[in-house]
């Protein structure tokens, strides 16, 4: 035999071919923009309505529950000519992660109070984003048309908060407005745009685009979607695009409207068509050269993902082997000294104790809650993610997420329902007629909400239904015993207690306890109740009688109390408490 010395095959390292955002430019080459401002403040307290007046449309009007669930964005020009781009973000507290990245992308935050409220929790919450964006401040307190509005205490508290208005001699500009009759808008504009002017924002609007995905959802006649803001570059039809880890070339770009734009400047919003798949809201938009250095950049983000997973992976991996060794290494001390056939014939013997059984379908346990979520965008989902993650009752049932996505909801969600035993939520998507008769057929719950809240109690009931009943007890009479004697029935000396009932009534067909020294030290029923020498079924406050329980070996001691009571079934609630 000739040997052949053969080499070890190396793993070839792939070179980075993600696409990474360009240097700081010259600031020679700058442009002046307008600039990205971010309404946020809690839940209600007018921050749509605000923006209605300024755009004078009619959003909050159609709004389901009268709450924005969605990060919007908007162009509006003013009088003066000056254009500004307005975020409207959730003030609803299951929508954390859409107002954080609202802050990411903007210029200034306006923080909206309504007067008559005061600060509340997701204002404090508003204003924590806007520091860690480092994003300045302009306070507009709203309702102030209201009778029962106080401004200057809407100040004060903010104080706490390290958010000091100009009266106090801080830097936070305070708008008195009210989005309903309209009042003092354009003061408040006038403040947001002096503060642009003296944050001097410029954009370099040469070269490939950069810019930020705010939303993504699927459109029936045109795919995936995304409402992105353009940070860079001028956004121009047939561009290459990459977004996290898909990619688009630009077919159509339209403003809010619906209107077909031809190009996007830095710092406006436009909705871009033609991505291959859906991007994450959030994700960063850089343009490419070409098609193929697209799908390079795409695939290596993919490779690095896939890493990133093997590497822990291989770390589950290496705990399980370990457990296996060990297991295995006590397996050998426990027949090691053993004799071969002695070995064979305890192997057999402990083979025969738990012999396989067949493999069953096994029934699925009633306390596991396997959902299905759907969204109409990529943010209301993980919204609704962020707020299964917060659940806390597991010992109770176990809330088990098969899948989510962002769409209508298909064939494959009712399959997949079925076969989990599970239940479809929709959050502002529609289901067929077709779809909704097969899923009753199949006995699979579509369930459709418009409110993210009402999607939750939703929830909390249906976890509620999977928990078993509590039985609770309602005491019907009380009574204390005043003598104890003893029976002779036969040969057997039965004991009784001479009661006089304090409350309610006792009777005979109920369930009884006895309580001595506030501990309860028997509970069955009567076999015998007697008022004199009658054998009587009720026996009703302030009279006496005589009454056996059916264990013989229990004595009475006079002061003891027999509580009687009847056994209510009640449905159990589940324990999660998501936070609003």
């Amino acid at each position: 035999m000739k040997l052949k010395w053969s080499k070890l095959k190396q793993d070839k390292i792939r070179e980075n071919k993600n696409a990474v955002r360009r240097p700081q430019a010259d600031p020679a080459l700058l442009a002046p923009r307008s600039p990205v401002v971010t309404i946020m403040g809690h839940v209600d307290h007018g921050k749509t309505t605000l923006l209605d007046k300024l755009r004078k449309t009619q959003v909050a009007a159609m709004e389901a529950g009268g709450i924005t669930q969605h990060i919007g964005a908007f162009l509006v020009s003013l009088p003066s000519g000056e254009k500004i781009t307005f975020l409207d973000t959730p003030g609803h507290a299951a929508f954390s992660a859409m107002r954080a990245r609202g802050a990411q992308v903007t210029d200034i935050v306006i923080l909206v109070v309504a007067a008559d409220d005061g600060v509340m929790k997701q204002t404090v919450e508003s204003i924590q984003h806007a520091k860690d964006a480092k994003v300045p401040i302009v306070l507009a307190i709203n309702k102030c048309d209201k009778a029962e509005a106080d401004p200057e205490k809407v100040k004060k508290e903010l104080l706490a908060y390290d958010v000091v208005c100009e009266d106090f001699g801080g830097d936070v500009q305070a708008v008195h407005v009210s989005a309903l009759t309209g009042d003092n808008l354009m003061a408040l504009a006038e403040a947001t745009i002096t503060l642009a002017e003296m944050l001097e924002l410029k954009a370099d609007p040469t070269g490939p685009v950069e810019g930020t995905v705010i939303e993504s959802f699927t459109d029936k006649g045109r795919g995936p979607v995304t409402t992105a803001i353009i940070q860079r570059g001028t956004l121009r039809k047939g561009s290459i695009l990459v977004a996290g880890k898909s990619w688009a070339k630009v077919r159509l770009m339209f403003d809010e409207n619906g209107k077909t734009i031809n190009e996007a400047c830095p710092s406006m919003p436009v909705g871009i068509i033609g991505w291959r798949d859906l991007p994450s809201a959030g994700d960063e938009i850089l343009e490419v050269e070409s098609e193929p250095k697209a799908r390079e950049v795409v695939d290596w983000r993919k490779y690095e993902q896939e890493r990133e997973k093997n590497k822990e992976d291989i770390k589950i991996l290496e705990e399980k082997r370990k457990e296996h060794q060990e297991a295995h290494r006590k397996d050998r001390e426990k027949y090691g000294t053993l004799h071969w056939k002695e070995r064979s014939l305890k192997k057999y013997q402990e083979k025969i104790k738990n012999p396989l059984k067949p493999k069953e379908k096994t029934e699925r346990d009633s306390n596991v809650l396997p959902v299905i979520i759907k969204g109409d965008v990529d943010g209301s989902v993980e919204a609704i993610l962020n707020i299964l993650n917060t659940y806390d009752a597991s010992h109770e049932c176990e809330l088990e997420l098969v899948h989510f996505g962002v769409g209508d909801i298909s064939e494959n969600d009712v399959n997949l329902a079925e076969t989990f035993d599970g239940v479809i939520y929709g959050f502002n998507v529609n289901a067929g007629n077709v779809l909704q008769k097969s899923a009753a057929k199949k006995g699979v719950k579509i369930k459709l909400h418009k409110i993210i809240y009402r999607l939750i109690e939703d929830l909390q009931a249906e976890l509620s239904s999977r928990l078993s009943c509590i039985v609770e007890e309602h005491p019907i009479g009380e009574a204390s015993i005043l003598a104890t004697f003893s029976v002779t029935e036969g040969k057997k000396k039965v004991p009784v207690a001479g009661c006089r009932v304090q409350k309610g009534q006792l009777e005979k067909t109920q369930k009884f306890k006895l309580i001595r020294n506030g501990q309860v030290i028997w509970k069955g029923s009567l076999t015998s109740l007697k008022h004199h020498k009658d054998d009587v079924s009720v026996i009703k406050t302030g009279m006496d009688c005589g009454l056996s329980l059916d264990e013989g070996n229990i004595e009475f001691k006079v002061g003891d109390e027999i509580v009687c009571y009847e056994e209510k079934e009640v449905l159990a609630k589940t324990s999660w408490d998501p936070g609003f």
